[in-house]
């Protein structure tokens, strides 16, 4: 899919049942995510809203269909770590693969950056050995895009009757100095930077 076709903006709480059919899928059918249940329409609206308070929530679309989502948000959730933020990216499964997921992530570094954010780190699932549930796609993916290992919590999630790993994954999109600019909430730059 070529850059052109798509487009980048901020989710609005409107977005959030195109979204919610998005994610529900990974809850249902996959251990990519360790949530059991599928949250409420209400319920996602409201995690849109809160992470747009601070951070981006970025959706990627063509001809008005939404194809995915990606979004940052707090690592750890202490001041030191404000220029840290965490990502979680999403595809309509029949969209995956087609580049979509780097020009999402790729807006979302542009973005981050511009708020001063200086590391990125994913949280993701890993299979013991690939099965049904779960593949080593993501951690696949975020390698290509310049991430790196730098942890790994053996069986620590339990979905569909088994255990899984967790990895955690880093990116430093910055030069870390002994003097830091303060961090820019979202909501403060969304109109110079999409």
């Amino acid at each position: 899919m070529k850059r052109e076709e798509i487009q980048i903006r901020a989710a609005t709480a409107n977005d959030a049942e195109e979204l919610l059919g998005i994610y529900e899928p990974y809850v249902r059918e996959t251990a990519v995510t360790f949530e059991y249940d599928v949250p409420t329409l209400e319920e996602f609206k409201n995690r849109i809203s809160h992470t747009l308070k601070r951070y981006p929530f970025l959706v990627a679309e063509e001809n008005e269909r939404i194809l995915g989502y990606a979004y940052t948000g707090p690592f750890i959730g202490r001041a030191a770590y404000s220029w840290s933020a965490e990502t979680s990216i999403y595809l309509r499964k029949d969209k995956r693969r087609q580049g979509i997921g780097r020009i999402l992530y790729d807006t979302l570094e542009q973005v981050s950056k511009a708020q001063h954010i200086l590391n990125f780190y994913a949280c993701i699932s890993c299979p013991e050995t690939e099965d049904e549930y779960l593949t080593t796609d993501s951690i696949q993916f975020h390698t290509h895009l310049g991430y790196r290992t730098i942890g790994r919590f053996y069986k620590c999630g339990y979905k569909f009757g088994r255990w899984y790993n967790m990895v955690w994954m880093e990116k430093i999109l910055g030069e870390h100095e002994t003097t830091v600019r303060p961090v820019i909430p979202f909501p403060d730059l969304e109109a110079v930077v999409l």
